[in-house]
Order: C-alpha cells, then structure tokens, then sequence
C-alpha cells in the first residue's frame, strides 16, 4: 500500500512554545489514522504542520513522495490535503450552499461535488440556502465537511470532529467516514474521544505532550495500553 503521508521527525514551536517533539508519522493510501492524546497533547499542532499552517522548527512533511515542508496552506490543497478545522470555521453570514461552493475553488478532479455531499448528508440540502449561523453543531460541522470534500481531498484531515458535540450526533458524523474512505480518499483524525476513534481507525497513534507516546493498530491495542500512553501512566 502506498505512503502518501510521510511526517518524519517534526518539532513545532509557537514562540517559545515546544509543541512537537520528534515526531513522526507514516499514513497509507485508503486508511484512516487517528491521533489522539489529552488536550494540549500536540493533536492540533501535528494537523496544522501536515496541512502548511505551521513550518516545522526541525523535520520533514512528505505528501505523495513530495517534500512540502516549506509549502504554505494555499499550495498544498491544491495537491489534494484538506483540513476540516477545530471549531469548524465556517462563513456565517453565508449560506450552506455558498460555505460548501467556497471549497470548490481550485478544486482537483473528482467524484465530490454538491450533489455528493449532498447525498452524504441529506440535512444539507434541506437546508441549503440556511445561514450557516442559524445551524446547530453538528449541522455545521457536515457542512465544514462537505467543504473540505468539494476540493476532492487525497488526503482530509479531521481536527476534533467530536468536540462540542452530543454523543448522538457524533455518531451520525462519524457514520459519513465508510462512505469517504470508500471513494479512496485518506483520512487523518484527530480525537479526544478515545473510543469513537478506535472505532473508526485502522491505525491509532497518541501523543502525550509533544511526543508519541504509543502507536499500532486499533484492533492490536488494549485499552489499558492506550489509557497508560494517554494519561502517562507508566504500566
């Protein structure tokens, strides 16, 4: 299978801030990854370096074999990296329609389009002409996804999908990841909620302050194991 991320050895600061220690990270085509750790962990900080928001101090950020270290945000999405942001970040004097129309600018080829997204959260297109400030939550937060898809993502990166959010209506999010997965795009997902992401994740990685504190296959780690690398509990 091949790689098409590649983060090696990336140390992140903000200011005199240490935020990533070393770390490094492979993801393969058709997989989802899930990054989880406690708040401040380094989550964040890991998607915004992969996606161009932040230059690493120290490190390397390989997409499809292509060193992007030093490319900003705008010239790697056209390269097929998509970040759906904490706090979903949505226009909110802009219609549904007119939030997920922005992420069609300089958009790749592909099967996602309003239609599509559409069909993967029927909801939207109720409510396409709504103010995104007048949806709940978790309407906004389809609708940051939706937008991150009309680009036609290789690779969409999924920034505290959960937060804020009722445990029902995370369900019915994360229930849209098989029907993303199985177009072939890859997703990475940071999440706190350590069980929605064993759930969901092929391969799971936790940080604990800055550093990567455990990492294997959902199906291979024991829940004493994760909760250990989470809390920093030593077995």
């Amino acid at each position: 299978m091949t790689t098409i991320l590649d983060v090696s050895d990336v140390d992140a600061r903000y200011g005199d801030v240490h935020a990533l220690f070393g770390v490094s990270l492979r993801v393969r085509e058709g997989e989802t990854v899930a990054v989880i750790g406690a708040n401040g962990a380094g989550k964040s900080t890991l998607l915004r370096t992969i996606a161009g928001l932040l230059r690493p101090n120290r490190g390397s950020v390989s997409f499809v074999g292509r060193d992007v270290t030093g490319l900003p945000a705008y010239r790697r999405q056209p390269l097929g990296i998509a970040l759906v942001p904490e706090g979903r970040r949505l226009f909110p004097s802009l219609t549904v329609q007119e939030n997920l129309q922005i992420g069609a600018y300089r958009r790749r080829p592909g099967r996602w389009s309003l239609t599509a997204v559409y069909d993967l959260f029927p909801r939207l297109a109720e409510m396409r002409h709504r103010s995104a400030s007048a949806l709940s939550g978790g309407e906004q937060q389809a609708v940051a996804i939706g937008r991150a898809l009309m680009c036609n993502p290789r690779l969409l990166l999924l920034d505290e999908v959960s937060l804020g959010l009722a445990p029902v209506v995370v369900k019915q999010v994360y229930a849209a990841l098989p029907a993303i997965t199985a177009t072939g795009t890859t997703v990475l997902v940071v999440e706190q909620d350590v069980g929605q992401a064993l759930r969901v994740a092929d391969r799971v990685q936790c940080l604990l302050e800055g550093r990567v504190a455990l990492e294997g296959t959902a199906a291979g780690l024991t829940r004493e194991a994760v909760a250990a690398a989470y809390f920093g509990v030593n077995g």
